[in-house]
């Protein structure tokens, strides 16, 4: 090369070096800022999630054609965001749980196809039933729900508890992530506890919600009150497990002034202030006399402590003490102060004649019969029972007080199979978590999701709690806790 032209050539060479590495430099800001920037919106998304499981309870349990509405659209958006923002962890988490995610799409799935039109030839042979009753009308084409109607509004509302189940598998993906997620929902019973609590107390003749009528006993922000213990039941088990988690593999120490820094360490770090929540939500689950309300939280916790007191190897005498203390606070000082007589009392003189619950079920069944593979459609029993009770019913029934039968003999029971069997996995997943986790936040968030379960599957023998939108999107979110309680991949 020319010796003049070396000068230019060596500042070209340096000119295209800095422009490259100005290149490479913005693209690595560029790259960083869309990760940080992503972050900042997946955790915006992640509070979302938790705002609305605190809201559906407070619009009467969102169990209202526009407070349900607004779940759903609430539900669908957190969803598009976290499948937008998150989309490589939506992946890993779809192959993740496949097990549990499969069984719901199936249900969904099925759901979907009950309002279908189909050639009524074609009804006729899955549903002859449904065909028999579409035969008045005379059409070509049929559903297999009989209430295609219902059923829409039922799977629009099973689409939106999916979303709730997904997202938090993928949104609550830190141990730290599910610690604030618990304390969420510890807040949200204690605000319902104190607010059903002081209706009763200062003998309000009204809800300030939407002015429902007081009947003197505690519904919070429900109007029924069996709904309103059931979700009283469901943060108290969360609350137990947090309390769990706090005293697994606690060491043991003797001198005075370790247990002063123990007891300061206690207050500081709030597990006093849970223990009183817990008192206080367990003042107004009794308040609310749901006889089935306070039978499942009880039996539950019952049997999760001493299965626990089994599965815990190197369990603390703490976490022995806190086992028993909330049988005998709980249940025989606080409970006896704040009405559990007058539980005992209704349990005592319920009989047979006196409800009518037991009948409704015995007409239930020849629906089951009538409808045992297809089932009647989602929200179908509403207006297919009426056809089915007897003569010496005379109060009207949208439910049929026990939701494997209802969910039996509107989803078909194949369906219905598939949606219990998520529950059954989420249990597996308790236990073992409980027995191998190291991370103790993780295993009494097994604790509190087993007793939260165990709790609903009683509750739901003699009661429809599943069909309070607030109830059950808390459900599914707890269900989705307790798989996360057995991942291995959650981040610390």
């Amino acid at each position: 090369m020319d010796i003049e032209y070396r000068p230019f050539w060596g500042l070209f060479c340096a000119l295209l070096q800095f422009v490259l590495e100005l290149v490479l430099n913005l693209r690595f800001l560029a790259v960083t800022m869309k990760k940080n920037m992503s972050s900042q919106q997946g955790k915006l998304t992640y509070y979302c999630l938790l705002v609305l499981l605190i809201w559906l309870p407070i619009p009467l349990a969102s169990n209202r054609p526009w407070a349900w509405g607004l779940m759903n659209i609430a539900c669908f958006l957190i969803l598009f965001s976290t499948c937008v923002i998150s989309s490589a962890q939506v992946k890993n988490t779809l192959y993740k749980f496949k097990i549990p995610l499969t069984l719901l799409a199936i249900f969904i799935t099925w759901s979907a196809l009950q309002i279908l039109p189909l050639p009524i030839s074609v009804i006729e042979i899955i549903s002859p039933k449904a065909a028999n009753l579409f035969a008045d009308v005379n059409k070509d084409f049929a559903t297999v729900s009989v209430d295609p109607a219902q059923s829409t509004i039922l799977l629009l509302k099973t689409l939106a508890y999916s979303s709730i189940f997904v997202c938090t598998l993928v949104l609550c993906n830190s141990v730290k992530r599910i610690q604030v997620a618990l304390f969420f929902i510890i807040g949200s019973g204690l605000f319902q506890a104190m607010y059903g609590a002081l209706e009763v107390l200062l003998g309000f003749q009204h809800s300030l919600f939407f002015e429902i009528p007081n009947r003197g006993v505690a519904t919070g922000t429900f109007v029924y009150k069996n709904h309103y213990a059931n979700y009283l039941m469901l943060c108290l088990s969360i609350g137990v497990g947090f309390l769990v988690s706090t005293l697994l593999n606690q060491k043991e120490r003797t001198r005075s002034r370790q247990r002063l820094r123990n007891l300061l360490e206690t207050l500081l770090h709030g597990k006093a202030l849970v223990r009183i929540a817990l008192a206080i939500m367990v003042i107004a689950l009794v308040m609310s006399h749901s006889r089935m309300g306070n039978t499942s939280f009880f039996v539950a916790m019952t049997v999760v402590g001493l299965a626990s007191l089994t599965l815990i190897k190197t369990r603390s005498r703490g976490l022995t003490i806190l086992i028993i203390s909330m049988f005998v606070i709980d249940m025989f000082i606080l409970s006896a102060w704040f009405g559990l007589d007058k539980v005992k009392e209704r349990l005592e003189q319920t009989t047979l004649t006196q409800e009518t619950r037991d009948e409704v079920v015995r007409d239930s069944i020849p629906l089951l019969l009538d409808f045992p593979l297809t089932g009647s459609g989602l929200g179908s029993y509403y207006s297919i029972f009426p056809n089915y009770k007897g003569e010496d019913i005379n109060l009207f029934y949208d439910h049929a007080h026990n939701d494997y039968l209802q969910f039996t003999i509107e989803a078909g029971i194949p369906a219905t199979i598939c949606l219990f069997t998520i529950a059954f996995l989420a249990i597996i997943a308790c236990i073992k978590a409980i027995r191998v986790r190291r991370n103790n936040l993780l295993r009494g968030v097994a604790f509190g999701a087993a007793m939260a379960i165990i709790g609903m599957s009683i509750h739901m023998t003699m009661d429809f709690p599943l069909q309070a939108p607030a109830n059950a999107a808390l459900f599914m979110f707890i269900l989705a806790l307790a798989f996360q309680a057995n991942n291995k991949d959650i981040r610390n």
